[in-house]
């Protein structure tokens, strides 16, 4: 009897132990913390992207949604941080363009079939910004100089390989010129650079200068987009004064590749509804962005085409 007893017992601990387990193993995601890592420093547009969407997405999720910033390497050291992360969703990384640029620039092997995207959120301009006292007023002006004067216009960027670094070198192929290129860890410290006058030329985007332009401290001479930027209306693009050069930036979310479906649902769900609020397109107006929500399949095709342009442009442009 007593044995009998002692088996049953036995038998009651261990069932009671897998139900436990198994519902541990299918607990409904998300139930805890979900982190979204930028790959840039605070203060840049990708951080403000970022952050915008966070706020949005937590009340979405039900649970805490914090933003870290991880900088360098052109944004490799975050992309490849959240590669190696558990595919489980709670790891998430802003993907800016740069995504698909830093394995044609040797940083690593990252390619857009590391990751699967859960949105697209954003497309923005690059912009040629000099200091208010800047003898240049277009950028005729600073073309002409810069071809008397090979090597000495220094223009500051958010790291070497980015999109911003691109924009520049893209226009010294154009027009025969030679710039310094000066990288940063992110377009804020570029942007202070420029104020304190330690360099001559910022090329970041123009939502990232914007505060400084309205308030008289910068000048805006172009945007490279293939048109004028919402916030500057009377700024002219780089094909408007004849310089067949555009440049963009753009940013979405990625999970590490092999996030099961339907946790990837629930991110894209969440995101959808963050990215389309009305908090991300005012901040979008406000800042020269274009809000542009792309689902996880559309960003990825997206990204794989970006992947394959800069593959053949940035060997043609000398940049490693």
């Amino acid at each position: 009897m007593k044995k009998t007893l002692s088996l049953i017992m036995l038998v009651l601990v261990i069932s009671t132990s897998f139900v436990f387990a198994n519902g541990a193993s299918e607990e409904t995601f998300p139930s805890g913390e979900v982190t979204i890592v930028v790959p840039y420093s605070p203060g840049g547009a990708s951080d403000t992207v970022t952050r915008i969407i966070a706020k949005n997405v937590e009340p979405e999720l039900g649970v805490p949604v914090i933003v870290t910033n991880k900088t360098g390497a052109s944004g490799s050291i975050a992309m490849d941080y959240v590669r190696k992360s558990e595919p489980n969703g709670y790891t998430i990384c802003y993907m800016p363009v740069e995504s698909t640029m830093v394995g044609a620039l040797g940083y690593t092997d990252l390619k857009p079939a590391d990751f699967d995207f859960v949105a697209g959120a954003m497309t923005i301009s690059a912009a040629i910004t000099v200091s208010a006292d800047s003898p240049w007023n277009s950028v005729q002006d600073l073309i002409a100089y810069a071809k008397e004067n090979p090597g000495k216009v220094s223009v500051g960027n958010s790291g070497t390989g980015s999109i911003w670094h691109i924009a520049a070198a893209s226009l010294e192929e154009a027009e025969g010129i030679k710039f310094n290129h000066v990288p940063f860890e992110g377009a804020a410290p570029a942007i202070a650079a420029l104020m304190g006058n330690h360099i001559d030329v910022v090329t970041v985007s123009d939502s990232e200068v914007q505060p400084n332009v309205e308030n008289g401290d910068f000048k805006l001479l172009a945007v490279m987009g293939d048109k004028r930027s919402p916030a500057f209306p009377d700024v002219p693009t780089l094909k408007e004064l004849g310089i067949d050069v555009t440049a963009f930036g753009w940013g979405g979310f990625a999970v590490p590749a092999g996030t099961p479906d339907d946790v990837k649902a629930t991110l894209e769900e969440a995101f959808k509804k963050s990215i389309e609020s009305d908090d991300f397109a005012k901040l979008c107006a406000e800042r020269g962005m274009t809000q542009n929500y792309m689902t996880g399949e559309e960003i990825q095709t997206f990204a794989n085409n970006q992947y394959d342009l800069y593959s053949e442009l940035i060997p043609k442009l000398g940049i490693n």
